[in-house]
């Protein structure tokens, strides 16, 4: 069978014409209409923007970088314009239970106007109020409920007081008692002139003074119910006072929202509660002192309103995105003051969440961030459940104290709700909370890249464009937007498509414009362009500069030239932040007369996952079933990766490790010029691997370090000829034919491209070709296996 041929450099490259660029600035562009190759996303969003029935939530799922937030606000903007735009909410204190204030619902824009409307009214009761008291009719009345009830008291006394004159007794008044003494001609006696009077004459004024005595005390016990009734005289008089001076305010303020029910009890009840409290406005009109001031404007801090949410700016639904997605900052929180000490707090300290703000519209979230946050997940499913927001504290939720706080009236909730995560995210929320699907049944799944083609190259020119001007870069021609369309479809590693991630053709597009600038150049040019991915590569080459001086100083072993049966160069590719590169690594294969085991040192010493595992079991499948089958398997093998110092996972070495086995099974020397990657099946086929450019780059670069003779190249899977997006300098030397590029199907193509010999295909009668590479690994098998039936029959006998 004869050996592949090397690809020719049209292969290893898509290019992009600029030709198929009908324009000649980004300045002549304008930014994409819709967004490119996102259309599944597009129609999830619209339908669950659409659906109104419950858990009709949104994840947005796609990797970082794609633009999922700058797409899911412009999507949502588009529709929350079309949207009605939601009520305003208000609290107000709750004169029932002032730990649970009460919401009210107001039209957009009548929360503002109705806060401005009672602080106005407010402000006139605090004047008014305290200036009835003052008043001359006010004065007049209650002189006149006092002078009544000391007119009673006068009369009733001046009564026993003329009863005692006709016994010339004498009625004396001081501040703190009433008491009678005997007179003679007018006076009050002394006592001596008292004791001097005969026995009889004291008796008698004994007697009667006792009596009057009796009598006085009889009207003083009327004295207490006199001064109630007065007092209850004068609270009837403060209450009409402010029923007089506050009724005609309190109505304007109805009439100012005539259909709102919730309201005019509100305000009915600061009517009552004024009246409730007259003492204190009175008190206030006789001393204005500063307890007495700080009573009389605590009990007004009660009657306002505060707006929790306003809606008068807003044109639609609104459109929320919280970067900080707490339990409080959702569901909102009641904050706290100190007063004398003591912390207190009242429905004017209530602060809304971001499920307020949003409520009627929607609501953006990080699914990572609300995770990562104590309580917020369970927070927002527990308001979603609900379809209403109930302002809880944890101290409350989870009874951590004591503190008596407020409970505000929760918020209807009428909200959509779109979270932004990752695939891992959204699989992991799936599979391990059973109520993530009935809240979230819509998934919009952003792709990772986009297709490319001439009508799809010309919308990524215009978002090339729109970023240009978002930024305000200097414009790019046809040729270097096509340089740009280029290195995304080398990120997308895939020559058909482009990377979708935005992030990453926008710091391109700074950088280059940053290097177009230094250069004084009045556009971006394809120069400044290859500059920017230059420097990119440059910056986090540090690591893979020290890797090449270890290879170029035999200090890490490796050949690029002659053949060694059991040795082969593997590729693997090393990621470090977000720079990746790839690395040849020998890999060598010792084989022997044994049980058929193929040992994996990499497995044995721990250095080896899962996947790496995998890939060297499928070996033996593939030596059982393609060899002597009608024998059984009687080779011990062992694989390594030399001097591989850390762990390997992944099957892309298979391949590698498959031809490393085969060659010294059968003797023959693999060249080392060429290195090899892919995985392999049971049956031989080569399957596609990641990271193929870099892998081929990796390799390039060393046997470049060494000087290209054409001899080098490496050997990848045919199914990934369509990733291939390679470096400049690599397509170079292909055409200049210093260096090769080989795509095959299965093992007996990369064998015969590594031995320079015929692997020879089975034929009908079930052998090998004479002297091919596969009768020479069958012969040694049988060997092996002749080798191990007589030892066994030795020992049997």
């Amino acid at each position: 069978m004869p050996a592949p041929k090397a690809l020719a450099v049209e292969q290893l490259y898509q290019v992009c014409d600029p030709a198929n660029l009908d324009f000649h600035s980004t300045d002549e562009l304008d930014n994409p209409e819709g967004v490119i190759g996102q259309q599944r996303a597009l129609d999830a969003l619209s339908f669950g923007a659409g659906m109104r029935s419950r858990g009709y939530n949104i994840f947005v799922l796609g990797p970082n970088g794609v633009g999922k937030k700058t797409v899911v606000r412009k999507f949502l903007a588009e529709q929350a314009a079309a949207a009605a735009t939601p009520p305003d909410w208000c609290h107000v204190h709750n004169f029932e239970d002032e730990n649970r204030p009460r919401l009210l619902r107001f039209e957009s824009g009548q929360g503002q106007a109705c806060r401005r409307d009672m602080d106005k009214l407010l402000d006139r009761l605090k004047t008014v109020l305290p200036a009835s008291f003052e008043s001359e009719d006010y004065q007049n009345r209650l002189q006149a409920i006092k002078q009544d009830f000391q007119k009673r008291q006068q009369e009733a006394v001046k009564e026993i007081e003329d009863e005692a004159e006709e016994y010339d007794i004498a009625l004396i008044q001081t501040a703190s008692e009433m008491s009678f003494a005997p007179r003679s001609k007018g006076e009050v006696m002394e006592p001596e002139q008292f004791h001097s009077l005969p026995k009889a004459e004291r008796e008698r004024f004994e007697s009667r003074i006792e009596a009057l005595q009796e009598q006085l005390q009889t009207v003083a016990g009327q004295f207490p119910k006199w001064r109630t009734e007065m007092q209850e005289r004068v609270r009837e008089l403060n209450e009409a006072t402010i029923r007089e001076a506050s009724e005609a305010f309190l109505e304007d303020v109805e009439r100012s929202y005539p259909d709102h029910a919730e309201l005019h009890d509100h305000i009915r009840a600061i009517g009552s509660d004024l009246v409730v409290n007259h003492g204190i406005i009175a008190r206030l009109a006789e001393e204005d002192e500063p307890e007495v001031r700080a009573a009389f404007e605590h009990l007004f801090t009660r009657y306002g309103l505060l707006v929790l949410v306003d809606n008068s700016d807003q044109d639609g639904a609104p459109v929320v995105y919280h970067d900080f997605p707490t339990h409080q900052h959702l569901i909102g929180r009641v904050e706290h003051k100190v007063r004398h000490g003591a912390l207190v707090t009242d429905y004017s300290l209530i602060r809304p969440g971001a499920l307020h703000r949003a409520n009627g519209g929607y609501l953006i979230l990080e699914a990572e961030k609300v995770l990562s946050h104590p309580f917020a997940w369970d927070s927002l499913k527990r308001a979603l459940y609900a379809r209403q927001v109930r302002i809880e504290s944890l101290e409350q939720m989870y009874s951590s104290v004591s503190t008596v706080s407020l409970e505000p009236q929760p918020m209807p909730l009428d909200i959509k709700v779109l979270l932004l995560g990752d695939r891992h995210t959204y699989y992991l929320l799936a599979e391990h909370d059973p109520e993530f699907g009935e809240l979230f049944k819509v998934q919009a799944d952003f792709e990772d890249d986009l297709p490319r083609g001439r009508d799809n190259d010309m919308g990524h020119a215009r978002l090339v464009a729109s970023i240009v001007q978002r930024e305000s870069l200097l414009a790019l021609g046809p040729e270097a937007v096509a340089r740009v369309i280029e290195h995304g479809s080398r990120l997308a590693e895939d020559r058909e498509r482009m990377s979708a991630h935005a992030g990453s053709i926008a710091d391109l597009l700074r950088e280059a414009d940053h290097w177009a600038r230094m250069d004084a150049a009045e556009r971006i040019r394809v120069e400044d362009i290859q500059k920017a991915i230059d420097q990119q590569e440059y910056r986090a080459r540090r690591v893979e500069e020290r890797m090449d001086r270890e290879i170029a100083r035999q200090t890490v072993l490796l050949d690029t030239s002659g053949k060694v049966p059991g040795q082969i160069n593997g590729l693997t590719v090393m990621q470090l932040g977000s720079h990746h590169f790839g690395r040849p690594v020998r890999i060598t294969a010792a084989t022997r007369l044994g049980s058929g085991s193929v040992v994996d040192i990499e497995r044995e010493v721990e250095l080896g996952g899962p996947l790496h595992s995998k890939g060297v079991l499928i070996l033996s499948g593939f030596l059982g079933a393609h060899y002597a089958p009608e024998h059984n398997l009687s080779v011990n093998a062992s694989l390594v990766f030399e001097q591989g110092y850390s762990e390997i996972d992944g099957d892309s070495a298979s391949l590698a490790e498959l031809c490393a086995l085969l060659s010294d099974l059968a003797g023959v020397g693999i060249r080392q010029a060429l290195a090899v990657t892919g995985s392999v099946n049971q049956k031989g086929q080569i399957q596609a691997i990641g990271g193929v450019n870099e892998k081929i780059e990796g390799f390039f670069k060393v046997c470049q370090q060494r000087g290209l003779d054409g001899s080098h190249g490496v050997i990848i899977p045919r199914s990934n000829l369509g990733d291939l997006m390679l470096d400049h300098q690599v397509r170079d030397a292909v055409s200049r034919g210093l260096f090769n590029v080989y795509a095959v199907a299965d093992v007996d193509e990369a064998m015969s491209l590594l031995t320079g010999r015929n692997a020879g295909r089975r034929r009908r009668d079930g052998s090998y070709p004479a002297k091919s590479l596969n009768a020479m690994i069958e012969e040694k098998l049988v060997r092996f296996a002749r080798i191990k039936q007589e030892e066994e029959g030795g020992d049997d006998e």
